[in-house]
């Protein structure tokens, strides 16, 4: 965009255009945020080291095919008497400059490969490139969308694209250009036209918006700039829908209703409700902003900018001082960054990412928020995966009465967060199977110390004793694994304990055990994660490289064959086969009387140093 932007009529006819048209480059000089490609081109043009074909590609409105048509005046640039050679430096219109602009020049031919596809569209190109130019110095085919070419469209341009007349110069543009053959990048120069810095693309805005005498504060001028995420053409359809609203003058707030956005200072207050643990005075900051137009998606995403920046405030904090930060952020990010830790962020960062994503695809927006708040919330007050090792190091129950209360939150001294045993019991039975929240408790935030500035500090109710209960499930092999696996229907994963897995190690919460070649690679995580559900106890299994005996299976199967060795070599059967010729052993089954049942079922009268110490003979 120009740097020195001035009022210019609608147009001719008096009709209105609009800002992104109006105010569309028309030199290099006025590309904003491209200088690495304007260098290169001047070089190039300088050194007449001129390619055939150039590919631009970049996100939406970043000006791909502005620049394919100021690259092409470029290359026809002629001034009678003053410039007879393709260059960048256009400092007053040419004889071909305004055709080319405009797009109707006879020689720079534009062509919407979104609705020209096919191989005909290409064979015409390949006709026409054989003749000159009628006026200018190339012919110059500019095709926009040229992802969207057939394969069979690629393939025809190819030669052509590899060895063109030097009349003829090539410019695509594309936003999927990993949809674009390799074949096709290999023979062009590639150009990624980047994002527009804010602060480039505030100052741009403001200058268009003086030459339209349009009063708008820098701060209604920074919410375009963050909408329009480095998009020139986004971010000034924007501003001239922000101009119809204000009718010639924008203020924040309206801007704010226009675009369905929070309040930033209301983003950052909802941020410290949440970090502290404060769910009912989050779900009302949400409802409140959504009662005034704000879209929940829309401030799950600023939440999740506010969560990025403070983070960066944290590890790098020369970050505040950029120009696209404001003094609200600046000043309350530098306190959240001292008071939290990394850890905390992160995990902050992950479950609004998510969380996003779960509001687009809900048909109940601010319910899902909702949801999102409160996981947000809850999640601010656990215990990190390295702080819950070191308190089972230590021999304390991170989520029993070992952990310390407190009455405002205490940091530990690293800056991580602390299991609190208020509002966080054990359910009975499950030990290890991590925090329930009891019906009406609150989460407390101990990641920043002594809570949130002007916050009292809640009382704090005496955690409830806790009664040890025995295990509902008692595991002491893969065989216990498997009839567990019966019990709960789940045929495919008994089938693959027994046939699958080789025993290296059992230990009660671990695991250890070697695949099969056969089993899948994550048939150990699927395991623990199926004990997990069906005990309520974390089990770790985890896979070895020693040798493991043998599967259930296959001691099944050898306990099998002894039987039916031991049985063909019995005198009775044997004497059976020599008398039945072709017979042959099928199957053994073992009959267990009442006595084995009972010897069985009593270890101590199926202990044999126990027998022999009584004076039971096995003969007996």
């Amino acid at each position: 965009m120009d740097d020195h932007v001035t009022a210019k009529p609608a147009s001719q006819d008096g009709a209105y255009r609009v800002l992104a048209r109006k105010y569309r480059p028309k030199t290099f000089e006025d590309l904003v945020g491209q200088e690495p490609m304007v260098q290169t081109l001047e070089n190039a043009f300088e050194t007449g080291r001129i390619a055939q074909a150039w590919m631009l590609t970049g996100v939406r409105g970043v000006g791909k095919t502005t620049t394919a048509r100021i690259l092409a005046r470029g290359l026809n640039y002629e001034v009678p008497g003053l410039a007879d050679k393709p260059t960048v430096k256009l400092s007053q219109e040419g004889t071909h400059c305004k055709a080319i602009m405009e797009g109707r020049h006879v020689d720079v031919i534009e062509m919407d490969a979104a609705s020209h596809t096919g191989i005909g569209d290409i064979r015409e190109i390949i006709d026409a490139a054989r003749y000159r130019p009628a006026t200018a110095r190339y012919k110059v085919y500019i095709i926009d969308e040229v992802h969207m070419l057939s394969n069979a469209a690629f393939n025809g341009l190819l030669k052509t694209l590899e060895e063109p007349p030097e009349h003829v110069k090539f410019i695509f543009a594309t936003t999927e250009i990993r949809k674009v053959p390799i074949t096709v990048l290999s023979r062009c120069q590639r150009f990624d036209l980047r994002r527009i810095e804010q602060s480039k693309l505030i100052g741009l805005l403001r200058r268009i918006s003086d030459a339209e005498d349009i009063r708008i504060s820098d701060e209604a001028l920074m919410l375009i700039a963050r909408a329009g995420e480095g998009s020139a053409r986004d971010s000034l359809s924007l501003l001239d829908q922000a101009m119809a609203h204000g009718a010639g003058r924008i203020e924040v707030e309206d801007l704010r209703q226009m675009l369905g956005l929070a309040d930033r200072a209301r983003v950052i207050d909802l941020f410290g409700h949440l970090m502290a643990g404060r769910i009912e005075e989050a779900l009302g900051e949400l409802q409140g902003q959504y009662e005034v137009g704000a879209d929940p998606a829309v401030v799950l995403t600023d939440l999740a900018d506010f969560t990025h920046l403070v983070t960066r405030m944290k590890v790098a904090p020369k970050s505040a001082d950029e120009a696209s930060v404001t003094e609200a952020e600046r000043g309350r990010g530098r306190e959240f960054a001292e008071k939290l830790s990394v850890r905390l962020l992160s995990r902050a960062w992950q479950i609004l990412l998510k969380g996003v994503q779960e509001v687009h695809a809900s048909s109940k927006p601010l319910a899902a928020a909702d949801m999102v708040l409160v996981r947000l919330a809850y999640a601010a007050d656990l215990p990190d995966p390295g702080e819950l090792m070191e308190q089972v190091r230590n021999g304390r129950n991170p989520f029993g009465g070992g952990g310390v209360p407190s009455g405002g939150g205490g940091a530990p001294s690293g800056g991580g967060t602390q299991a609190m045993a208020v509002g966080m019991p054990r359910s009975s039975g499950s030990s290890g199977s991590g925090p329930t929240m009891r019906s009406g408790a609150r989460p407390q935030l101990s990641a920043i110390q002594g809570g949130m500035p002007n916050e009292r500090a809640a009382p704090q109710m005496a955690p409830e004793p806790e009664i040890a209960a025995e295990p509902a499930h008692n595991l002491r092999s893969l065989h216990d694994c498997a009839a567990l696996a019966s019990e709960n229907r789940d045929i495919p994963m008994k089938v693959a304990i027994q046939r699958q897995m080789r025993l290296v190690k059992f230990e009660p919460g671990k695991i250890e055990i070697q695949p099969t070649e056969d089993a899948p690679p994550d048939i150990a995580g699927e395991l623990g994660r199926k004990l997990m559900e069906w005990t309520g106890q974390r089990w770790f299994v985890v896979v070895s490289r020693t040798q493991g005996r043998p599967t259930i299976h296959e001691e099944q199967e050898a306990n099998q064959q002894q039987l039916l060795s031991d049985a063909k070599s019995h005198p009775t059967v044997a004497a059976l086969l020599s008398q039945f010729p072709g017979a042959r052993v099928v199957d053994v089954k073992v009959q267990v009387t009442d006595e084995d049942e009972a010897a069985l079922a009593d270890p101590l009268l199926n202990d044999p140093l126990l027998n022999e110490a009584l004076g039971n003979d096995e003969d007996d």
